[in-house]
């Protein structure tokens, strides 16, 4: 069976094709993946709105995926969408004319059901001791997903690239006294996140922890395999964002690891990566490749068993 995920997020659309295989459980063999920054979340934080010009951008991208999936015969399709989509007051404009460029209509997923979906695609392969702190920074919000083979806690907290972006970091480099200022509202509504027992591994999912752990390891381009599994220390974190602080938008953009369209965002993902890892008292962190879209396909996968 060959199963088509995509992913509607705050900053990105990403879409994975992928057989499966049934020998040991589930497994994906991938065929195609895409990625495309589209910021459909631009401006939802203070207008609850998705920008006319930008939902007419993300239906086209959502068009070009669904000529991927007929072209690589898919016979089960899956389109999620999250934050952005949940705050928007025009969300159903979107998804009437994603349903007629997909030929399926995303579902609006709840943060519930997103964190589920994370933890499902970040713990595949994985053997822990122990329990598993799955940590999801999207362009919207970030999902902290706690439990051993399935969850058992979640929390969703309303910041993300995006949002933390557009309220503080509109100037670059940034001030010291604004980048004080940017930890300290993350902090804030990160207060809500209460573990009720300590992980043995951290893993964290998602673009900003991939950029990150591509900037550490200072690729020449990105490469998806040496960032999976790789890992990011507390000190490297912080690191990464005083360096990206100092930096304009412009020179960010220059970084080879940055992609196009995340060079003014990854400054936001990296505070909210930064003060995340300090709720969780964590020293290191295992970067996935494997998230959202990944559990997405996953569950395809087995709700389709024969």
């Amino acid at each position: 069976m060959r199963v088509a995920a995509i992913d509607i997020g705050t900053n990105t659309l990403r879409l994975l094709v992928a057989d499966v295989e049934r020998d040991a459980g589930p497994g994906l063999v991938p065929i195609e993946r895409r990625t495309v920054v589209a910021r459909l979340g631009r401006g939802v934080d203070s207008t609850k709105l998705i920008n006319p010009d930008v939902l007419g951008r993300g239906v086209a991208v959502l068009a070009g995926f669904a000529d991927i999936i007929r072209r690589t015969g898919a016979d089960v399709v899956r389109a999620v969408a999250t934050s952005a989509m949940r705050d928007a007051a025009n969300s159903e404009v979107f998804l009437e004319r994603s349903s007629g460029a997909l030929g399926v209509t995303p579902d609006i997923i709840d943060s519930d059901e997103e964190a589920a979906l994370s933890f499902r695609g970040a713990t595949d392969g994985l053997s822990p001791d122990g329990p598993v702190l799955v940590i999801d920074p999207g362009g919207g919000s970030t999902e902290f997903v706690l439990g051993t083979t399935e969850p058992d806690y979640t929390v969703s907290i309303d910041i993300g690239s995006v949002r933390i972006t557009e309220r503080h970091l509109q100037e670059r480099p940034v001030p010291p006294r604004v980048l004080a200022i940017a930890r300290s509202a993350v902090d804030e509504l990160m207060a809500r996140v209460s573990l009720p027992m300590t992980p043995d591994v951290v893993v964290g999912v998602g673009g900003t922890f991939s950029t990150m752990a591509a900037l550490h390891l200072n690729l020449a381009r990105f490469d998806s395999e040496k960032v999976h599994r790789s890992t990011l220390t507390d000190d490297a974190i912080e690191g990464l964002v005083e360096f990206l602080a100092l930096k304009s938008v412009e020179e960010t953009a220059q970084l080879p690891s940055v992609e196009t369209g995340r060079a003014d965002v990854i400054l936001g993902g990296s505070i909210v990566v930064e003060r995340a890892i300090r709720v969780a008292g964590a020293s290191e962190v295992v970067v996935s490749e494997t998230g959202i879209l990944h559990g997405l396909a996953l569950t395809l996968a087995e709700s389709h068993a024969s």
